[in-house]
């Protein structure tokens, strides 16, 4: 029986922002892909990837694998629906370019002028994602750009004024961490400029069981700038 590896996108991700690293891992679990951009907050988030992995008896490996804002999910589902049996024989968790931190003052600022202007002008709200989000090293890089460009796209504005107003409401889960007890992977990026790397510190610090990576060179969107190092690692928790 393959294990079942739940990964959970981020912020204006659909599916294809697994798209590198899912034919790196197919052949090693049963992957299943949570859609986020239909809710309106962190728990219904939680509650849809939760479906997708209800059926997963306690003595079959599970994976929960959250990006950026799929993070804050991931979290979320295992306090909500996992904690009670996450017994570290079967049940791993990757935490990759995100934080247990709740928003701060500053963040949710920032994410009201990120609504506005995305309801104002959404691609030149993305263009500057892009730019932002991948390391300088990967701009050059049309096809990657590109790609990450048409996903966002794909996602659309509703489902980035849904989410930012999700991530703003988000919960404090640092006094969750020490209580995984399962293995745990967090994985960043040092020129990550979305979440800061000490986040991702932060959060091995507190899990029990964390081995702590670094993908390099890249920026926030690690799954499509470092793919095979990441499914790599992946395998690691299977």
């Amino acid at each position: 029986m393959k294990p079942v590896l739940l990964l959970i996108p981020g912020m204006l991700n659909t599916a294809r922002i697994w798209s590198r690293v899912v034919p790196l891992m197919q052949d090693h679990a049963d992957i299943r892909i949570a859609d986020v951009t239909t809710q309106t907050s962190i728990a219904d988030m939680a509650r849809h990837a939760w479906a997708l992995v209800a059926d997963v008896p306690a003595t079959q490996r599970l994976v929960v694998c959250g990006f950026s804002m799929g993070g804050y999910v991931a979290l979320e589902l295992i306090a909500t629906y996992l904690i009670s049996n996450y017994v570290s024989r079967t049940r791993a968790t990757a935490l990759i370019n995100t934080s247990a931190r709740a928003e701060t003052a500053d963040g949710m600022l920032a994410r009201d002028k990120t609504i506005q202007a995305a309801e104002r002008d959404f691609e030149r709200v993305i263009q500057g994602i892009a730019q932002f989000g991948i390391h300088k090293d990967h701009h050059a890089d049309t096809a990657l750009m590109g790609e990450a460009l048409s996903i966002m796209r794909e996602a659309g504005q509703q489902t980035a004024v849904r989410q930012l107003h999700a991530i703003k409401a988000r919960a404090d889960q640092r006094a969750l961490l020490p209580r995984i007890q399962g293995r745990a992977l967090v994985v960043s990026a040092r020129g990550d400029a979305v979440v800061p790397p000490a986040m991702s510190e932060e959060m091995a610090t507190l899990l029990p069981n964390a081995s702590l990576e670094w993908l390099e060179p890249a920026g926030h969107m690690t799954p499509l700038e470092q793919p095979a190092r990441l499914a790599a690692l992946l395998k690691t928790l299977l």
